[in-house]
């Protein structure tokens, strides 16, 4: 059986009960056709990039299967029937990773230096006088010619 991860968007005005129930039906879609779910992540309610259907936001999830083909091809035939799947994924991968994904990963801003990504106001992009400049302050300065 191939391994594949499986992301899908539920509409936003669904509650996370029914994303829930959503994972279920199409789990026990999975393993009808001889193949098994691993890990689930519900990923929550998120800002979509762009309006999709009406919506502004929705729920995301991620699934790891381990199924044969056509297991994959009736969910996803189920999702494009459903009007509450917004749209929906599947990549056919190697190996599933272990752990959290890198969207469940949590990135504390306070973790990284100070200075790095930030802009001009809150300390970064300060990286002292050019060397190639040499003293300006002793340097006459030269009238502009269109100022003349």
């Amino acid at each position: 059986m191939a391994l594949y991860e499986h992301v899908f968007l539920a509409r936003q005005d669904i509650t996370p009960q029914q994303v829930d129930a959503l994972v279920e039906q199409y789990k026990g879609v999975i393993e009808a056709n001889g193949g098994k779910v691993g890990r689930v992540e519900n990923w929550g309610l998120k800002s979509l990039t762009y309006r999709i259907k009406k919506n502004r936001k929705a729920h995301y999830v991620l699934m790891d299967i381990d199924a044969p083909a056509p297991a994959v091809h009736e969910v996803e035939r189920q999702m494009r029937i459903n009007e509450d799947v917004l749209r929906y994924m599947t990549i056919a991968v190697e190996k599933h990773e272990e752990g959290p994904s890198a969207m469940m990963q949590k990135r504390d801003r306070d973790d990284r230096p100070r200075g790095e990504g930030r802009g001009p106001r809150e300390g970064g992009f300060d990286r002292g006088p050019r060397p190639d400049r040499g003293d300006r302050e002793d340097r006459p300065r030269r009238p502009r010619e269109d100022r003349a």
